[in-house]
């Protein structure tokens, strides 16, 4: 069964945190360096997407369990796997590797998944993800209060940092690319440009989604867009699913989830975080507390794709996919955003 036939017929379960599951390994400097990168001139420690090279086991044993726990949709560890924001580590040459390697622990998570005797198992069909995030720069606006002309980044850049990834991804065996956590609207576009044009040029087609991120209570994307314009400016592209991620949680997130399902002409999605982090930057809402919040997404019939973002875990993967089993998809309306 398709992608895109599983989702006229219930709620996608999208996976959960990947850099809260890789902090519980504790690993070292020497973990994230490997014997490959002993030597290197830099720290790596912090490198997540680095893992995906020096420690594969751990980078696919976490897709797996997020695909025990019920996850349809498991993202690839690439959050930040361009040469924009591995320059930060000296290693910008690494960043097609990363990339292919990252969907191939994917790729060998189902299919260890499918391999595992479970009669539940054979009636499942699960999805690679390619995730490809914001960089640690933005194109509209500038990181000096004194010279707000100035940019740290060009549009031509991103577009030629995307692609890498985007190619590294599609060569490593991806079912889908999504663009997430989105808060500069313009970083969003160049990613999608170039995903556009290398589809175009190797004749796939290959489900988008994309995914922005409501910074606070104001209700907008670090750029200033509020969910009705974020929605309107990617309308552009041939979207599998739109959505919102990260920054809140499930109870705060939700007000701006229903001014995309209301309008929306694709699928809209949510990954909400485990809760607002506390005073030491942790989270501390339990996977019944969240599951309860996520159930009001699904009783609205708000959501086709549900999931977690910071601070998630599988176990709260689990509780968001035994309430999300139990409510119908979101039916998809007509827009009402050009009246």
């Amino acid at each position: 069964m398709t992608l895109q036939e599983i989702a006229q017929q219930r709620i996608l379960i999208l996976d959960g945190a990947m850099g809260t599951m890789i902090q519980r390994h504790s690993l070292s400097e020497e973990d994230f360096r490997g014997e490959r990168f002993k030597n290197h001139p830099s720290d790596v420690k912090g490198n997540n997407d680095l893992l995906c090279i020096t420690r594969p086991d751990i980078i696919t044993q976490i897709h797996l369990d997020y695909l025990n726990a019920g996850a349809d949709i498991i993202e690839t560890n690439t959050f930040n796997a361009q040469r924009i924001s591995l320059a930060d580590y000296k290693m910008e040459d690494l960043a097609y590797e990363i990339n292919f390697e990252a969907a191939k622990c994917a790729r060998k998570a189902i299919e260890q998944f499918n391999q595992t005797p479970n009669p539940q198992h054979a009636t499942r069909n699960c999805f690679v993800a390619g995730a490809v995030g914001p960089t640690n720069r933005t194109a509209s606006l500038s990181p000096d209060v004194n010279d707000p002309g100035f940019r740290a980044i060009t549009f031509d850049e991103l577009v030629v940092a995307y692609s890498e990834q985007v190619n590294g991804l599609l060569d490593g065996g991806v079912d889908i690319l999504i663009v997430e956590t989105i808060f500069d609207t313009l970083n969003a576009k160049a990613a999608l440009y170039s995903i556009m044009e290398i589809l175009d040029e190797r004749t796939l087609e290959v489900p988008i989604m994309v995914s922005g991120t409501i910074t606070d209570a104001s209700g907008r994307t670090l750029s200033g867009q509020t969910s009705e314009a974020f929605l309107i400016s990617m309308s552009h592209v041939p979207m599998f699913s739109i959505g919102f991620n990260c920054a809140l949680g499930a109870e705060q997130l939700m007000q701006y989830v229903e001014i995309l399902s209301d309008n929306a002409e694709c699928l809209v999605s949510a990954y909400p975080n485990a809760g607002l982090p506390n005073a030491m930057g942790h989270y501390d809402q339990t996977p019944e507390q969240m599951a309860e919040l996520v159930k009001e997404y699904c009783d609205r019939g708000i959501v086709n794709i549900i999931g977690g973002c910071c601070g998630t875990t599988p176990e709260h993967i689990k509780a968001i996919a035994e309430v999300a089993k139990n409510f119908s998809t979101r039916q998809l309306p007509v827009s009402n955003l050009s009246n």
